[in-house]
């Protein structure tokens, strides 16, 4: 189980290091290569989704990436198109933050078929858009509204909620290219309050600021596009940071 993996190495190691892939930015090749590289330097999983999809490789990509890396490849879907069989599990995301009933139920019963062909592992996930400086794809796509960023009391609510609601997991988003990442004040209350795992992602440029993450109590720390523009040669870096124990 995905799910079960993804808290035992949080416990043996501080927080677990997933990195975020987005099938519209590298070509198969270019993924496959990638994730040797992160198989190499101790990456813990691949999430691996788009705000919007513009490509047709998702399933071409994840079989690529799967050939060289022999963790979870997790989807992080921005809408029900965005399910394939190749992966181990989905995160089976509500926008918790957000009222855009289309993302709180309309995309996952469209996907829910699919998911169930595909037999992938859903992990019921409470998502959550945290204001980060600018707007960014997620929020703009998904037409809603961000969580103040210093607003933790509004984030421990929501998150209190999902657990109510039966969801597992909670990810904390500042989103892709975002200004300022989730305040580490906001991933601890939310983390001690509603007592689900909290995954944490968005605006993470440096190890130290993963690390800083890790520390405030984030299960998983998700780093995307600083190692894009860097062609993963910081991943080290960044799991020496976020494996803390």
């Amino acid at each position: 189980m995905v799910y079960e993996y993804l808290l035992k190495t949080a416990k043996a190691k501080g927080s677990a290091f997933l990195v975020l892939m987005d099938p519209d930015r590298q070509s198969a090749a270019e993924a496959a290569r990638m994730a040797k590289q992160y198989a190499a330097v101790g990456v813990d999983g691949i999430l691996f989704g788009t705000s919007l999809l513009l490509s047709d490789r998702t399933d071409r990509a994840i079989r690529a990436i799967k050939r060289n890396f022999k963790k979870p490849v997790i989807i992080f879907p921005g809408s029900a198109y965005q399910v394939s069989r190749h992966a181990d599990a989905i995160l089976y995301l509500s926008l918790i933050s957000g009222r855009n009933a289309s993302l709180l139920i309309d995309e996952q019963v469209k996907a829910a078929p699919m998911v169930k062909q595909a037999r992938l592992e859903a992990i019921p996930t409470g998502y959550m858009l945290v204001e980060s400086g600018r707007p960014t794809a997620a929020s703009y796509m998904s037409h809603s509204l961000p969580i103040p960023s210093d607003k933790p009391d509004i984030a421990k609510a929501h998150a209190l909620a999902a657990r109510y609601l039966g969801m597992e997991l909670i990810y904390m988003d500042a989103g892709s290219g975002a200004l300022n990442p989730v305040p580490d004040r906001m991933i601890t209350e939310v983390f001690r309050y509603a007592g689900l795992p909290v995954v944490v992602g968005g605006g993470i440029r440096t190890p130290e600021q993963a690390a800083q993450k890790a520390r405030a109590g984030a299960c998983a720390v998700v780093v995307g596009n600083a190692l894009e523009r860097r062609g993963g040669g910081q991943a080290a870096e960044f799991a020496r940071a976020i494996h803390y124990k």
